[in-house]
């Protein structure tokens, strides 16, 4: 190697960077215009979300709205409404339907953007792309009332689009009331969820799949593999850390069978051994017999599962390398 010259060697020595402090008040002032941004979210955040959250006392009270009394001097009952939640009638059936909701939910509302962001990403056909991703993101804005009433229209023993066709196909020789036979409550419920969410839920996916190196599809295409190959190979092990953040998400969201949905589509009394599910009974028993501090327990039991649920589900993904914190 060449001899540095002696000028070169005269040249004074720069002295090392000093390490940056990494105490949070530190990073703060070194980041304070993007801190400023946030903190009116902050904010927001604590006012609407944090401070209300003194409420959750009431589960551990006879609290009585009526009589003008502060929270604070309604008698203490301790864990009272969780013990007769649990003793109710209709726990089992609350139990049932919220997780066999949920988990059909899961199972196919989940993977469902995941399908359709797939087939969107080989669809070469801009125009022809557009317009169905177009189509799909719509439903998504409107809102479960106008679904619901949709959904209705089109189930509808007078004139109701499905009926008709069945009718028109043979299938059926008269007229079906979808909306008050038991066993088509839950396919009716999931198949309106996904065709409202499908689309909307999408995004994230194409947006993960168009971050993917066009350069592996061209040495896969090269290698002669086929498209089936290249989505297992390729695309699906480049968005598997999206896949399970909102897995984690969709876990700890578990109990969370549903409330406008179910509510709006399950106007028939003889649904309810179907479709009354935590969040509806919650409803009905806090607001419509005033039993505030039962629906607050009630509200508060569902939390804790969920926040159980979401720390387990974390807790697995980040063996894989992926998750929440």
């Amino acid at each position: 190697m060449p001899q540095a010259t002696t000028e070169q060697q005269l040249l004074p020595v720069p002295p090392p960077p000093k390490p940056r402090s990494k105490s949070p008040i530190a990073r703060f002032f070194r980041q304070w215009d993007i801190q400023l941004m946030v903190i009116p979210g902050i904010i927001l955040v604590f006012i609407f979300s944090y401070l209300p959250m003194y409420g959750i006392l009431t589960g551990f009270m006879d609290y009585n709205l009526f009589t003008g009394a502060h929270i604070w001097e309604n008698p203490w009952v301790g864990f009272k409404h969780f013990e007769a939640f649990f003793h109710a009638p209709e726990f089992g059936r609350l139990i049932r339907n919220t997780v066999v909701i949920s988990l059909l939910k899961f199972f196919i509302g989940f993977p469902a953007p995941i399908i359709l962001a797939l087939l969107l990403n080989e669809v070469r056909h801009m125009f022809f792309k557009r317009t169905i991703q177009t189509i799909t993101y719509l439903p998504h804005f409107l809102s479960w009332v106008i679904v619901a009433g949709l959904a209705m229209a089109m189930l509808s023993t007078e004139n109701g689009s499905v009926n008709m066709i069945l009718q028109q196909v043979g299938a059926i020789d008269e007229p079906i009331n979808f909306l008050s036979m038991k066993e088509y409550f839950w396919p009716i419920l999931i198949s309106v969820n996904v065709w409202k969410e499908i689309g909307f839920n999408s995004i994230v996916y194409l947006a993960a799949i168009a971050s993917v190196d066009p350069h592996l599809y061209e040495a896969a295409d090269i290698d002669g593999a086929s498209k089936f190959k290249q989505i297992y190979l390729i695309t699906l092990p480049s968005i598997i850390p999206v896949v399970v953040i909102f897995m984690i998400l969709a876990i700890g969201n578990l109990l969370n069978a549903g409330f406008e949905d179910i509510l709006l589509l399950a106007t028939n009394p003889v649904l309810r051994s179907v479709s009354d599910v935590i969040d509806t009974y919650v409803y009905r028993v806090g607001l419509g017999t005033h039993r505030y501090s039962y629906a607050v327990a009630i509200g508060l039991f569902k939390a804790v599962i969920s926040i159980g649920m979401l720390s387990m589900a974390n807790l697995l993904a980040r063996r894989s390398g992926n998750s929440l914190w």
